[in-house]
């Protein structure tokens, strides 16, 4: 119909280029328009959608499964007075979506342990009566950002241009009209938070891909979650997570003997104490690791070379490469990139 009014416009006006307001419809909608009509009181649908959504965001999983299709063709919800109330609510309160937010993590629903019970694993395999959280693993912007944190090294900046973290040498090598080539930032911007990767449509930075995040190229609603080899591998091998083991190990250092230190990085990646058997199979890890390095000096100066940090003088190199093979492996912890 635009199309229509462009065409009909232009012959009127009989010059290439010329635009004259006055030909167009009186009635015709702007955008102001559109958004006065989602949010009008006589439809409820936005903010349903809305909260069906901000449901999934701390749930797994909305009240209705179907978040990108909340209508006929989609999934009834589970607790349909709740989203009712919910859109209600979100309405009244100005959409207020800190209030809701609010509302939601002060619940008692959500506030729930995440053990399953198993007498409710029959009647409800998909939890969706609620009747405890439901663990799910962190987005893969997430699981970056979650290993920089316990870093300590996770850059907050608000704003600005994409940042470019390690890449593999040579993955744009591909890439044509025109070549080109990747060169990631040797700056405190290597560690900015995920939502400032630098995406490449179609040639998604690898970290990002294996951990299942979309390429962008259309509109995804529910990321899909997969439990690969390569998963493990990344967060082994990566750059990024090396260099954020090696930190995290510069910071449980000054905890004190080795059982302090291995408490402390539980505490600061689990948020809780490690258990007897941790200790115990961390501790002799840790003894292997110290006896590897200490028969190959040279080995444990290059591993701690990765990444741009360097290493602070009087730092015994064999022993901030043995603990930092410990908080590699407390990263890798399923427990580490799941949220309970």
């Amino acid at each position: 119909a635009l199309d229509g009014v462009a065409q009909d416009v232009h012959g009127k006006a009989g010059v290439a280029g010329e635009f004259d307001p006055s030909l167009l419809p009186e009635n015709r909608l702007s955008r102001l328009d559109l958004a006065e009509w989602l949010c009008a009181p006589e439809n409820p649908l936005t903010a349903r959608a809305v909260m069906n959504r901000l449901w999934k965001e701390f749930f797994g999983r909305g009240l209705s499964i179907a978040v990108e299709d909340l209508g006929g063709q989609g999934d009834p919800p589970s607790h349909p007075e709740l989203l009712d109330w919910l859109a209600d609510e979100f309405r009244s309160s100005g959409w207020d979506m800190k209030h809701m937010i609010r509302t939601v993590v002060m619940s008692a629903a959500y506030r729930q342990s995440s053990n399953l019970r198993p007498e409710r694993m029959e009647p409800d395999p998909l939890n969706r009566l609620l009747a405890s959280q439901n663990p799910r693993r962190l987005d893969a912007e997430f699981v970056r950002d979650n290993a920089l944190a316990i870093a300590g090294i996770l850059n907050t900046d608000l704003g600005g241009p994409s940042a470019k973290p390690y890449q593999p040498p040579g993955y744009y090598s591909q890439i044509q009209f025109p070549d080109r080539d990747y060169i990631a930032h040797t700056d405190d911007r290597q560690w900015r938070r995920g939502l400032y990767m630098h995406w490449q449509r179609t040639f998604l930075h690898p970290m990002l891909a294996n951990f299942d995040a979309p390429a962008r190229e259309e509109g995804v609603c529910a990321r899909p979650v997969s439990n690969t080899p390569q998963q493990a591998l990344t967060l082994l091998n990566d750059p990024t997570f090396v260099e954020a083991a090696r930190l995290f190990a510069l910071r449980i250092l000054p905890a004190g003997d080795d059982t302090a230190r291995i408490q402390q990085a539980m505490q600061l990646a689990l948020a809780r104490p490690a258990s007897a058997r941790e200790l115990e199979s961390l501790a002799k890890f840790l003894a292997a690791q110290r006896e590897a390095f200490k028969a190959a000096p040279e080995d444990a100066k290059k591993y701690n070379a990765i990444g741009l940090k360097p290493v602070p003088d009087g730092i015994d190199p064999v022993e901030l490469a043995a603990w930092s093979s410990v908080c590699r492996v407390v990263l890798n912890l399923h427990e580490t990139i799941t949220r309970y």
